[in-house]
């Protein structure tokens, strides 16, 4: 840590790995343990670190409510090029995220369209470079049949990532909701549910977001051997 004092983002990583159940034989119950005693270290610090679904999250403490985790564009660039050598397909994702970020309060709607786009967009790229395989010959679907990879869906996305152990089972699972949002792009769809999300409704997507980038920083690491 002491190496990494400028360089909040690595540190705020490692906080969450600390706290992440799969660093301890018995998950949660250590993990928990953990995080509660790291949160009273980290309060004068106005951080906290929390959990989505059981991957560990780090925010900042709200006078209500839960952690507000907040993206840092720079960051995001950092590990993007990790996972992703199109340079410009990173930078049109920070593109994306930076709009989301600025439409937050003021379009929760279409703030929420662009948090779907970012996920899809970033699992496409990380998928396709990693396994080439899937970009030649299509992503396998459940009727056994294989879908094109330009026509490939965030869920299925979701699904091959899972399957192809580059995000846990609850990141994926937290990222249903928001992929479920994007039929509200429908206005018929939003009228018959009368959806109207705002400033809270984004707030809540960003810890399955983060949860999400925390897994694939893992499973980098974890195919370098690092």
């Amino acid at each position: 840590m002491t190496e990494r004092e400028d360089s909040r983002p690595e540190i705020e990583r490692f906080l969450c790995r600390v706290c992440d159940p799969l660093e301890y034989d018995d998950g949660m119950s250590t993990a928990d343990t953990v995080r509660q005693c790291l949160n009273q270290i980290l309060e004068p610090e106005r951080l906290e670190v929390s959990y989505a679904g059981s991957r560990p999250v780090i925010g900042e403490r709200v006078a209500q409510g839960q952690p507000r985790v907040v993206l840092e564009p720079g960051d995001v660039r950092e590990r993007l090029c990790r996972w992703i050598k199109d340079d410009k397909a990173v930078e049109l994702l920070i593109v994306r995220l930076v709009e989301v970020q600025e439409a937050e309060v003021r379009a929760p709607l279409l703030a929420l369209f662009g948090i779907g786009s970012f996920i899809e967009g970033l699992l496409y790229l990380v998928l396709v470079e990693r396994f080439p395989e899937l970009e030649q010959d299509g992503f396998p679907a459940q009727n056994g049949k294989r879908v094109p990879a330009k026509h490939a869906g965030l869920e299925l996305l979701l699904n091959i990532a899972h399957e192809r152990n580059l995000i846990q089972l609850d990141a994926k699972s937290f990222m249903e909701p928001i992929r479920n949002f994007r039929n509200y792009i429908h206005l018929r769809r939003q009228r018959e549910s009368d959806f109207i999300p705002d400033g809270d409704t984004v707030t809540m997507c960003w810890p399955p977001v983060q949860a999400l980038l925390n897994d694939l920083d893992a499973s980098a690491t974890e195919t370098s051997g690092v």
